[in-house]
């Protein structure tokens, strides 16, 4: 009965803020419908996502049973007993639902899934409300079309790392867009990206001092004062990101030999969907990383869903360098800046530390998404120009007719009172 209640108040809540959070931003109805829609769809990655595991399995049974191998307490058993990060922090973050409350499974999947669904509208809103205009592909508007993508919503409907890093990544870019109001909120969703994957806190917070110093919207006392912070928030978290990672010190070196490690475990026969990665050249996994399961890799429905995906990041990315422009990059949001230059280093770490398919398709889901908008902006930003001049164009022409069509009247007025 609690399960119930718990479930519908979570959706109630979320339909009535899906409706305040439109009004708020001047959304228009249809996107609010869509906002509604998209809850209906995450709700249903909820129920697939608890299928899925409990016949496949996965680690999230084990964060919701707290009975995860690596993070077991000995000794008497509390809620603080299990505070800590990466694993520690999911386990923690479970223990009053599970543990307290008795709450199935399932409404602990609901309940991340609800995280999950906050951040794909924070990005929707911010999508809305600063992109120039839309563009479609075979008449499809790719907005708020690529919200709907199957891997957006299946890795951050259930109880795990990824939902949480989801919406911590998307909470904090929203509050970075309006930061002199917001960034308390900025601060709250770093804690708890750097508690569930502290390289992605640091990841995070060096992707928006870059966006910070690089962009041409904030005064320069402000620039000063947020690198500065930055600065300091990353050396603070320099011992204990290297602790999470389990290397002496963070540099370059004992990076590339986590990576070699990590990809050789990865590539040992018996992990399903693994690639040797160790034999590709650097182009190539960076493809793999970014473009692929494609066809020939599905090894099941969701890598087939997700070769679709891929074709269409894979299609977008080719018009990159038609639309890039000092301009785009001068007018591009905030938010999407600090994504896309987050998106960049988070890339070259994995693509040479994840060689299996179904790894590469759950970790580039937390950045992903600001590669596919950063596609969608330099379109629509090249598309909002070509409109542009040709209303000047329009505009130009049309005062010249005026000009002419007044001269005419003037001779055809003096030869009259001639």
């Amino acid at each position: 009965m609690l399960d119930i209640i718990v479930i519908l108040a979570i959706i109630l809540a979320l339909v009535n803020s899906n409706a305040s959070m439109a009004k708020r931003f001047g959304l228009p109805k249809k996107y609010e419908l869509h906002l509604h829609y998209l809850l209906a769809y995450h709700v249903f990655f909820s129920l697939f996502f608890t299928w899925y595991i409990l016949n496949f399995g996965g680690d999230s049974q084990g964060y919701w049973r707290l009975g995860m191998q690596q993070a077991l307490v000995k000794g008497e058993v509390t809620w603080m007993s299990y505070f800590g990060d990466s694993t520690w922090f999911i386990l923690w973050l479970c223990y009053v639902p599970s543990k307290i409350l008795g709450l199935s499974y399932i409404t602990g999947n609901i309940l991340f899934g609800a995280l999950g669904f906050i951040g794909i509208r924070y990005i929707f809103i911010l999508t809305a409300e600063r992109f120039p205009t839309n563009h479609e592909i075979l008449g499809i508007p790719l907005f708020p079309t690529v919200f709907y993508f199957l891997n957006l919503h299946f890795w951050t409907a259930g109880v795990g790392k990824d939902s949480i890093c989801f919406w911590g990544i998307a909470w904090f870019l929203f509050a970075v867009q309006k930061y002199k109001d917001r960034w308390w909120q900025g601060l709250i969703a770093l804690f708890f990206v750097y508690m569930a994957r502290p390289h992605m806190g640091q990841a995070v917070i060096g992707g928006v001092a870059m966006a910070i110093i690089l962009g041409s919207e904030i005064k320069i006392q402000f620039k000063v004062l947020m690198s500065i912070a930055a600065g300091v928030g990353t050396f603070l978290l320099l011992d204990s990101t290297a602790e999470f990672l389990k290397i002496e010190e963070l540099n370059l070196e004992t990076l590339t030999q986590l990576s070699e490690t990590t990809a050789g475990n990865l590539s040992r026969g018996n992990v399903g969907s693994a690639v040797d990665i160790s034999s590709y050249s650097l182009p190539m996994r960076l493809f793999t990383y970014m473009f692929r399961p494609l066809f020939f890799d599905a090894h099941n429905f969701v890598s087939l869903f997700s070769s679709v995906e891929n074709l269409v990041y894979l299609w977008l990315s080719l018009f990159i360098y038609r639309n890039w422009t000092p301009e785009a990059i001068r007018d591009m949001p905030l938010f999407l800046k600090a994504g896309i230059i987050t998106f960049i280093p988070v890339t070259l770490a994995f693509m040479n530390a994840l060689s299996n398919l179904g790894v590469v398709m759950r970790m580039k889901n937390m950045t992903m998404i600001y590669f596919l908008l950063f596609c969608f902006y330099l379109i629509a930003h090249n598309k909002q120009m070509r409109i542009q001049k040709v209303k000047e164009k329009m505009r130009y022409y049309r005062q010249r007719e005026e000009i002419k069509a007044r001269k005419r009247m003037e001779i055809e007025n003096a030869g009259n009172n001639g």
